[in-house]
């Protein structure tokens, strides 16, 4: 039977080897079967070494669960080498990008929840992000609860918040983008290559074949910049086929309602709750007193160039990882993926946020105004 988020979207289970949905009412998570496989993605350094351990351990001993993790944890001295996780060690797996996989951990900060997400370009598993890195916007779950945080997730007791993620696709010049929302990420006969975009049978996914355009899709924001160069950006900017403004300045921030608290609002973009369907479009110094953020309806479709009378071209970085050249005659076309990133919340999407905007950002933080006193001397 087949499951839907709460969007109403069917979700595809080209990853997950069991399929979730959302009750409407509560936001809980729901299995349509016991789940099977786990991956663990943790920051490499030592920090995570110790949790790593104890989670993979309680996950093969206690759950009976499929345990993957990508091949660098394996050739880490620290965990390879201690004698009391071996039994557990020999039964660990690696993690390739056709493994069928259920649910994912994540052992770091934002960027090791960012990089988990871009292993998955097309649909993607429930994500539970334990906060083990600087800043911990996103990842709410602190480690010390991990037993009881994963009981619930285990047995459907979580709140989930869907954080929507942008498709977006890099065409080189004479190759026009595809604009048929379902056409780059309906391919059940093509193979998904874990850096950061969508691929046909080739093993690059850096040198691009031909006959196709390069997808990314990203949780974050994808951001058009202009790198080294002396030049100001000069990039044409459209909305539905309509071209709006050219961008002069030192480049423009398309952001999803998550990465409304990255690189966007460092550049005065609003802060939008992730459930709000929307795109942010924001300019990053821009050579205007009048050129103000956006905000658009998510099922827009935007679409960038380099202007005719650009001196140089531009670079563009997906979630501040894949960072490419793009040049006259390139187009980028951006809209919002039916594909998000199910993140586990620790209470539910409202206090999490809050939360994090309070102890991260110190959103309004500052000293309270004395009262007037009542009783003043004559």
């Amino acid at each position: 039977m087949p499951c839907y988020n709460e969007d109403g979207q069917e979700l595809d289970a080209a990853h997950p080897t069991e399929e979730y949905d959302v009750n409407h009412g509560d936001k809980k998570l729901k299995w349509c079967g016991d789940p099977e496989n786990v991956l663990i993605v943790k920051k490499i350094d030592a920090e995570t070494v110790q949790p790593f351990i104890k989670c993979a351990s309680w996950l093969v001993q206690e759950k009976n669960l499929n345990v993957f993790a990508e091949m660098p944890v394996f050739d880490e001295d620290s965990i390879k080498n201690d004698k009391s996780f071996a039994s557990v060690f020999k039964k660990l797996q690696v993690y390739t990008h056709t493994t069928p996989i259920d649910l994912i951990i994540c052992l770091g900060g934002d960027g090791t929840l960012l990089y988990a997400a871009s292993l998955f370009q097309h649909s993607m598993p429930p994500v539970v992000p334990f906060h083990m890195g600087s800043l911990g916007f996103m990842t709410s779950h602190q480690f010390e609860t991990m037993e009881d945080t994963l009981t619930n997730v285990l047995t459907g007791q979580a709140s989930l918040m869907l954080r929507s993620r942008l498709r977006c696709i890099v065409s080189t010049a004479n190759r026009p983008a595809s604009t048929n929302n379902d056409n780059a990420e309906s391919y059940p006969d093509k193979e998904f290559h874990p850096t950061s975009c969508m691929v046909t049978p080739s093993t690059d996914c850096c040198k691009n074949p031909e006959e196709s355009d390069k997808t990314f899709l990203v949780l974050n924001e994808v951001s058009i910049h202009r790198g080294t160069s002396s030049c100001l950006c000069n990039v044409d900017l459209f909305l539905m086929e309509r071209q709006i403004t050219s961008v002069q300045g030192d480049g423009l921030v398309i952001s999803t309602p998550t990465g409304s608290t990255g690189y966007a609002v460092a550049a005065g973009a609003s802060v939008v709750h992730p459930q709000v369907p929307s795109i942010m479009v924001t300019p990053i110094c821009p050579h205007s007193l009048s050129f103000r953020p956006l905000i658009v309806p998510a099922g827009a479709q935007l679409k960038l160039a380099v202007s005719e009378n650009a001196r140089a071209g531009v670079n563009i970085s997906f979630d501040g990882r894949d960072t490419m050249q793009f040049n006259k005659g390139d187009t980028l076309t951006i809209r919002t993926s039916t594909h998000p990133t199910p993140c586990v919340c620790r209470s539910n999407p409202f206090d999490d946020w809050f939360d994090s905007l309070s102890e991260c950002l110190l959103w309004n933080t500052r000293l309270s105004q004395k009262k007037i006193q009542s009783n003043l001397s004559k």
